[in-house]
């Protein structure tokens, strides 16, 4: 480990002791930090927040962008923080609406995949969700670049796992494959961006061509799981409320595309409603559609 990442450390395990309360405050020095000091990915933001709602001016588009930051400071110190909270305190702080939803998959002996965004705090929801639900909950992530805080946040991530665990992106097909005579739920956020050379779908997602990965809707039809959407939404800061949507229970009943576009549509329309608790920090549309793409892959 280099000295960089002692220092990091030790400074994440002091950030880690903070109470609730004093961690708002210093997420609310944070934020205008990152916003108007560090400029954290300011060009991404304004960019991806000017071509999402080309009708909102200019001071609207400021007010999102510097909620979205305080948003954005919240989380980074959240997660943080679930290196030490408690079981009893995390789970008063994420509410399930719709959970009967779950229920009744699981008493069919149902499957689940559960589509994401990243909108609110969707690593304290996975937390939550492998404590209080019966199935076996896997969350499917993306490693980071530095092989240190993967593995950091990948302590975290697992706390309050004992059965489930954390799925590589890429070996989502294989472990899928190991588990599928087992009650399962796969978490998968679907706001990911392929590679130029696995882009093969393009749909129109705040208002600009958008490639997304048909994974969701290709391992649902294989392994036939329901399909579950799940739009996390603050309620205050630190407190969040997931509405439960049922996509679809029978996915080898529906046409090619429709699973993908069920889902992209319900996370496009969680974002226009609360825009702020969406990652626009992400370079989400760093790849443009070619001029004469064949018409068939866009919905």
């Amino acid at each position: 480990m280099r000295p960089f990442h002692y220092f990091i450390s030790f400074v994440i395990w002091i950030i880690s002791q903070i109470p609730m309360r004093g961690l708002y405050l210093l997420s609310d020095m944070m934020a205008p930090l990152l916003y108007r000091v560090i400029r954290y990915r300011r060009g991404v933001v304004f960019a991806n927040l000017h071509n999402a709602f080309p009708g909102i001016g200019d001071k609207e588009i400021r007010r999102i962008a510097r909620r979205f930051y305080r948003n954005f400071s919240d989380l980074i110190l959240e997660v943080i923080r679930g290196r030490k909270i408690s079981r009893n305190e995390i789970q008063s702080r994420i509410r399930f609406r719709n959970y009967e939803i779950i229920e009744r998959l699981y008493s069919e002996k149902k499957s689940i995949i559960v589509s994401i965004g990243h909108c609110g705090n969707w690593e304290w929801m996975t937390m939550v969700l492998e404590m209080i639900c019966p199935y076996r909950v896997f969350a499917v992530v993306k490693p980071m670049n530095d092989v240190y805080f993967e593995s950091y946040l990948a302590r975290i991530r697992r706390r309050f796992n004992t059965r489930g665990g954390l799925v590589p992106f890429k070996s989502t097909l294989k472990y899928m494959t190991r588990t599928r005579h087992e009650l399962t739920i796969h978490v998968i956020a679907g706001d990911q961006t392929p590679t130029r050379d696995e882009i093969n779908f393009w749909i129109m997602f705040l208002n600009q061509n958008t490639p997304v990965f048909l994974g969701i809707e290709k391992l649902a039809r294989s392994f036939d799981q329901a399909v579950v959407f799940f739009d996390i939404q603050r309620e205050g800061r630190g407190r969040y409320i997931v509405d439960i949507r049922l996509l679809t229970e029978n996915p080898k009943d529906t046409t090619e595309g429709e699973i993908t576009v069920k889902h992209v549509r319900a996370l496009e329309e969680a974002i226009i409603r609360n825009p702020d608790n969406w990652l626009w920090s992400h370079r989400r549309w760093k790849h443009r559609k070619p001029y004469m793409e064949a018409s068939e892959t866009s919905h």
